[in-house]
């Protein structure tokens, strides 16, 4: 552009200009610990817990800064109502785009519990049994020397294996899969790690089975099923797949944590290979939902609450300290908890129950990050007094 025509450029386009500048200039400067958006309004009753809530903020802030996340959304239920819920730091660095309650993140492996809970409808339903032959719901999976069941699959105890380094290429083709069927072919033809039962091995590929079990059964496509079975139902509006190529608003960018508290755009992927055990978008708002729906008969039935929260037990006997996908256990403070953690390519969740508290707590991060139940069970202790 010539000299003369930026010299003569109108008031409104200076201001403009300067507007830039000065934003620029504060994303340069401004740690992501720093910025908060005070002005979204917190949940109703949120004031009767303002001790607490102040305490939390700064247990937050803390946590943004320890772990380099760029953005952080936590939000806490308490007899299921939200009582507090808030967004730190940005969900886009580069445009300066804070996070709120309703920027959705990627929820790792705490989509396995989102997909546990349309298995156990299905089960009410009459519709899925736990413990036939997964054949009966995909006869396309080839026949292994000894029977799986969807109740070991939802375990970890199928024999069913999880990520090798050889499946990396296959990650980084970011190839888009039509159905959770399709899916099943990065594993489907790979021996089992051991006869089913005998020993515990996680494994997301034992999940995209167990979704495929869920579109079986219901005969209904998988995605659709979650919408319509568990999403809905519970007023989960902020929640679904992370289609990488669709417009889906407030979601997040994604990050990676570079060298000296820098962070880069994480790699491109496209989580359809896994949608039923790590595939979803969700707000920390909508975790707290879905948890406060787990520990009250209403949604599920109270038989079906014992089911999801009893540990399976391998044939010798041993419990495995995990029930239809949620893991149970004790904090280190003491207290009974359900929970499940999530890590994937720029995202970590982390989602608590305490269920003698009637209390769950949700955090999410859009970086990978070491943050997990040690820091989801501190901040429940901080909302288990009574509020003054």
């Amino acid at each position: 552009m010539p000299a003369s025509s930026a010299l003569a450029s109108s008031p409104r386009q200076r201001a403009f200009r300067l507007s830039a500048l000065v934003l620029g200039t504060l994303l340069a400067v401004t740690p992501a610990s720093a910025a908060t958006n005070d002005s979204y309004p917190l949940p109703p009753g949120s004031s009767r817990h303002e001790s607490q809530i102040q305490q939390a903020r700064a247990f937050a802030q803390k946590l943004l800064a320890d772990f380099q996340l760029p953005g952080l959304s936590v939000a806490v239920a308490q007899h299921g109502r939200i009582i507090w819920s808030e967004g730190f730091g940005f969900a886009d660095l580069e445009q300066g785009i804070l996070v709120t309650p309703l920027t959705r993140f990627r929820v790792g492996s705490v989509s396995k519990v989102l997909t546990a809970a349309a298995v156990v409808r299905l089960v009410e339903e009459g519709r899925l049994d736990l413990d036939a032959p997964i054949q009966k719901y995909v006869p396309s999976f080839p026949v292994k020397p000894w029977p799986i069941t969807t109740r070991q699959l939802t375990g970890h105890l199928a024999g069913i294996r999880h990520y090798l380094d050889k499946d990396e290429a296959i990650f980084r083709e970011a190839k888009h899969f039509s159905s959770v069927t399709q899916a099943l072919s990065l594993f489907q033809e790979d021996p089992l790690l051991s006869e089913p039962g005998t020993s515990y091995a996680y494994s997301s590929y034992g999940w995209n089975l167990v979704g495929a079990v869920v579109e079986g059964a219901a005969h209904e496509e998988f995605l659709r099923y979650m919408q319509r079975a568990v999403f809905e139902p519970l007023g989960m509006r902020h929640t679904g797949a992370d289609h990488p190529h669709q417009l889906i608003p407030h979601r997040t960018r994604f990050y990676a944590n570079g060298a000296g508290g820098s962070h880069q755009h994480a790699a491109h992927v496209d989580n359809s290979y896994k949608w039923p055990g790590g595939g979803f978008l969700s707000t920390a708002e909508d975790l707290v939902t879905f948890g406060s729906a787990h520990l009250q008969p209403g949604f599920l039935r109270k038989e079906t609450l014992a089911l999801l929260f009893t540990s399976q037990k391998l044939k010798s006997g041993k419990e495995t300290g995990v029930g239809i996908g949620w893991r149970i256990g004790v904090s280190s403070q003491g207290r009974r908890i359900l929970h499940h953690r999530g890590a994937i390519e720029g995202g970590r969740a982390m989602l608590m129950l305490f269920p003698d508290s009637q209390l769950v707590v949700a955090l999410l991060g859009n970086t990978y990050a070491d943050f997990a139940e040690e820091q989801a069970a501190q901040l429940g202790e901080l909302f288990m007094t009574a509020p003054r």
